[in-house]
């Protein structure tokens, strides 16, 4: 199997609900998304995928949708509230923890098309989180 990984770096904020600790507060992270995608054949030109097309579409995801923006559960009480002030929000279904960003990213790498096999999302210079497809 061939493996390529491209690195995507983005700004966010969140919190945690029905948590105890510091991250139950807004706050925020530099993170750095790592996609994989995986193939048995390489293309004509010798590539699992140019990394180029991986920027092109994920990248632009990632700045469009999460850079910059408060990742919140959708049951989220701070949700009217940022919107209200028209602060960028993204909603999720799920407590917007590192496994399940991470989990969010592959998903949409996946819809893109792309053979995403897993994608690492580092929260901090020393904690990821992994999200490898099923």
């Amino acid at each position: 199997m061939f493996h390529v990984t491209r690195e995507i770096d983005f700004c966010y904020g969140h919190r945690l609900l029905n948590y105890e600790g510091k991250c139950r507060h807004l706050h925020g992270h530099n993170g750095k998304a790592l996609i994989t995608l995986e193939s048995s054949t390489l293309d004509n030109l010798g590539m699992v995928l140019d990394f180029g097309d991986i920027k092109a579409v994920m990248n632009g995801w990632v700045d469009d949708n999460l850079d910059h923006r408060m990742i919140l559960c959708r049951h989220d009480p701070a949700v009217e509230l940022l919107k209200k002030l028209n602060e960028p929000v993204y909603l999720m279904d799920d407590n917007p923890t590192a496994e399940n960003i991470a989990k969010l990213i592959f998903d949409i790498t996946a819809a893109k098309g792309f053979p995403v096999v897993e994608v690492r999302l580092w929260e901090t210079p020393r904690c990821y989180a992994t999200y490898h497809g099923v």
